[in-house]
C-alpha cells in the first residue's frame, strides 16, 4: 500500500507543480498584458493631447486677428469722438471765454446757508 500511496503522492505533487507553473504563466502574461495596456494608454494619452493642443492653436489663430481688428475699430472709433469733442471745444471756446469772464466781473452776493 505505501508504493501506491507514494505514487499517488507523487502524482499530486507533479500535477500541483504543473498548476504553479500554469498560474505563474497566467499572472506573467497578466502582468505583460497590463503593461502593454498601460503603454497602449500612455499613446492614445499623448495623441489625444495633441490633437486637442492643435485644435487650440487653430483657435487661438483664427480670433487673434479678430482683436486686432476689434482694436483698430476702437481706435478709429476713439479718434472720431475726439475730434467730435474738439470740434464742438473750438466752436463754444468763445462762450465759455465769455461766461467765465462775466461770472468773475459780476459778483452775485448770497448769504450763505449757514449763516
Amino acid at each position: 500500500m505505501s508504493a501506491q500511496s507514494s505514487a499517488g503522492i507523487k502524482t499530486l505533487l507533479e500535477a500541483e507543480k504543473e498548476a504553479q507553473e500554469i498560474v505563474q504563466k497566467a499572472r506573467a502574461y497578466r502582468t505583460q498584458r497590463l503593461k502593454a495596456a498601460r503603454s497602449e494608454a500612455a499613446k492614445e494619452i499623448e495623441e489625444y493631447k495633441k490633437q486637442q493642443e492643435k485644435k487650440f492653436n487653430e483657435f487661438v489663430a483664427q480670433h487673434s486677428g479678430d482683436t486686432t481688428k476689434l482694436e483698430s475699430d476702437a481706435a478709429a472709433q476713439v479718434e472720431k469722438e475726439v475730434a467730435a469733442v474738439k470740434e464742438a471745444a473750438s466752436k463754444n471756446a468763445d462762450k465759455v471765454v465769455d461766461d467765465l469772464v462775466k461770472a468773475i466781473l459780476t459778483p452775485a452776493p448770497k448769504l450763505h446757508i449757514n449763516a
